[in-house]
């Protein structure tokens, strides 16, 4: 890296008896990884550190260790204090701008400020006559809310920044590196993996620290989960919208007025008699008036969105102070909190993502003293694992669970929703392997992550595609355009009509589709697949299993595109093999044939269609 920051080459701290904080070890290896990344490349970087695991002490290192002005942001003034805070430890002193806390100063060589202030005052904060120069490095906390949107207010910061210091390093750090409707917000991953895509304004996580390992370790409490013994609240049927967000009308229609509250509250209360502080997370602001309502008003406050700057800021140092036991939230205070005496985390709502699950059991994991565990109560019937990683797409169905599925090109191990029966994968919705392979010669910022000299790119294997027809290259099955010929590939609304105008084709909205072991007409031992549409017209194709060609055959035309978990090693060696072993297997949406001579030949199957035709299986 150029001269922005330095492992060896320290500023002199300004007060000669002040020691700087001790940094835990993952502390300094989070360091010393983002100096090495920054010593090669520009382009951003993400650490990811649990809740209560210390973020502000990584950010005051990097921050001491800079050569060049430091400009750290978040998007709450709780955060902008705390990492303040841990930078005057040091004995160095460091402007805040934030409107509210008051302070609008931003001519130190370090400048900690909220997003919001500092975007409506671009020109103040990043003045050119500085005696420090343009900023060289910007840390973003809680970086996850970084948006694609180039007019959001990080993104607007970043390019004014860049505008007079093309050279800016923008580093991020969160707990939960998921962003909902986008998946993943970094591209590569150090331990060799691809877990966005191209658009990620992140290019890579330099750094992770697993929650598992913190709370084994002792740096965080433990968390016990314990089964709520009342009746909780049923939201099973409320889905996600497009935002993947639930909605307030969907949530209320679960808890508004629901007779299991008051039980739910009751046990809370019980369960709360030896702990020293509670935090109760509402499904909506209606829900938390009325859980407020069945707790000892003398003890229990409630924060929303709407609550008021200063009444906020009261309630919150009230219950930090122990002087009330129990604070009740709406979606406010999962992210910048720090109330380490929090011993109990009661959840009354669902969460859209193990991410978000994460962050609020999070809220009870510092440690404090005299504190043991955090006890953790979910009336809600969140599925998550708390220990279980992101898997960086929306979970298809409830009963989906993560599945770890080696590609067999280059052997990572992938992460995918899917299903299991015992240790049996028998479906998974994975489309790329998510490896890193080696690329030598390229040179994309975004192919930064891995042995000096070895640029690395996403493994070509697909578990799910589509074959264009012009070169046989496999695609995404979302793709518009081949990767390897760049033809505008065939949609499949087009084929579907193209065929329904002939004469001589067949087009089959599938409803089943049926397997034979059987022999052909010279006695041979064939498998017969016969697809079915809702009228009860056919067509069928054979496949031979015999010799080990023929097997190869059949699993380059047949298993690759129809085995419900593809990647997952399964090699039948026969016919009834695979009739035994069906429910490997699934149908396609649509079947399309032609007639051949006074026979009928399947010339196209299609899979995970989602256009304008309906399927056999949304009859209505």
């Amino acid at each position: 890296m150029n001269k922005m920051l330095s492992t060896a080459d320290h500023p002199p701290v300004a007060t000669a008896h002040v020691s700087p904080p001790s940094l835990r070890p993952y502390q300094r290896e989070a360091v010393a990884r983002v100096v090495e990344y920054f010593r090669g490349s520009d382009a951003p970087a993400v650490v990811v550190l649990p809740t209560g695991s210390g973020k502000s002490l990584v950010i005051a290192e990097l921050a001491r260790l800079a050569r060049g002005r430091v400009l750290v942001l978040a998007h709450v003034r709780e955060l902008v204090e705390q990492n303040h805070a841990k930078y005057l430890a040091y004995g160095l002193e460091a402007d805040i701008f934030s409107a509210g806390l008051g302070r609008r100063e931003s001519s130190r060589q370090v400048v900690f400020g909220s997003v919001q202030s500092v975007v409506r005052h671009l020109g103040t904060v990043s003045d050119t006559e500085s005696a420090h120069g343009p900023f060289t490095l910007l840390v973003i906390d809680e970086c996850h809310r970084v948006s694609l949107e180039e007019d959001s207010s990080y993104r607007r910061v970043i390019e004014h920044l860049r505008q007079h210091n093309p050279h800016l390093k923008v580093l991020g750090l969160t707990a939960t590196p998921y962003r909902l409707g986008q998946g993943f917000i970094y591209q590569q991953h150090y331990h060799g993996m691809v877990r966005g895509d191209e658009n990620c304004f992140f290019a890579a996580c330099v750094f992770e620290q697993p929650l598992r390992l913190m709370v084994r370790q002792g740096y965080l409490a433990q968390p016990l989960k314990v089964d709520a013994a009342v009746e909780r609240y049923d939201f099973s049927l409320v889905a996600p919208g497009s935002s993947g967000l639930f909605r307030e009308e969907e949530l209320n229609r679960v808890v508004a007025g629901s007779r299991a509250t008051p039980g739910i509250i009751a046990e809370v209360i019980e369960r709360a008699r030896e702990r020293c502080g509670v935090m109760i997370f509402a499904a909506t602001v209606a829900h938390a008036e009325e859980v407020l309502g069945y707790l000892p008003a003398e003890q229990a406050a409630l924060v929303t969105g709407d609550t008021v700057s200063e009444e906020r800021t009261r309630l919150i140092e009230a219950f930090k102070a122990r002087h009330i036991k129990y604070l009740v939230n709406v979606s406010v205070l999962t992210t910048g909190f720090d109330a380490p005496h929090v011993d109990l985390i009661a959840i009354l709502r669902p969460t859209e993502s193990v991410g978000l699950y994460q962050q609020i059991v999070g809220r009870g994991l510092r440690l404090a003293e005299g504190k043991q565990d955090c006890l953790i109560l979910d009336y809600a019937g969140n599925p998550w694992d708390l220990y279980a990683p992101e898997v960086g797409s929306p979970r298809p169905n409830s009963d989906s669970e993560p599945v770890q599925v080696e590609c067999p090109a280059c052997g990572h191990a992938n992460l995918f929703w899917g299903k299991r029966d015992g240790e049996v994968i028998i479906e998974h919705y994975g489309r790329r392997c998510q490896g890193l392979v080696d690329a030598w010669g390229a040179n994309d910022q975004h192919e930064a992550v891995g042995a000096p000299g070895v640029a690395r790119q996403q493994c070509s294997f697909r578990f799910r595609f589509k074959t264009c027809g012009e070169c046989g290259a496999e695609n995404d099955i979302a793709a518009r355009r081949c990767h390897g010929c760049q033809v505008l590939l065939v949609d499949a609304d087009d084929k579907l009509r193209d065929a329904l105008k002939l004469k001589d084709a067949r087009v089959l909205r599938v409803s089943g589709m049926q397997l034979e072991a059987g022999v052909n007409g010279r006695g041979l031992p064939r498998l017969k697949v016969t697809y079915h549409d809702e009228d009860g017209t056919t067509l069928s194709e054979w496949f031979a299993l015999e010799t080990a060609a023929q097997r190869r055959a059949f699993a380059a035309a047949f298993l690759r595109h129809h085995v419900r978990a593809p990647g997952v090693s399964w090699s039948p060696t026969t016919a009834q093999q695979v009739c035994d072993e069906q429910w490997r297997l699934r149908a396609p949406d649509f079947v399309v044939g032609r007639r051949v001579g006074r026979h009928w030949q399947i010339r196209e199957k299609l899979f995970d269609y989602a256009g304008r035709y309906r399927k056999a299986d949304s009859a209505g």
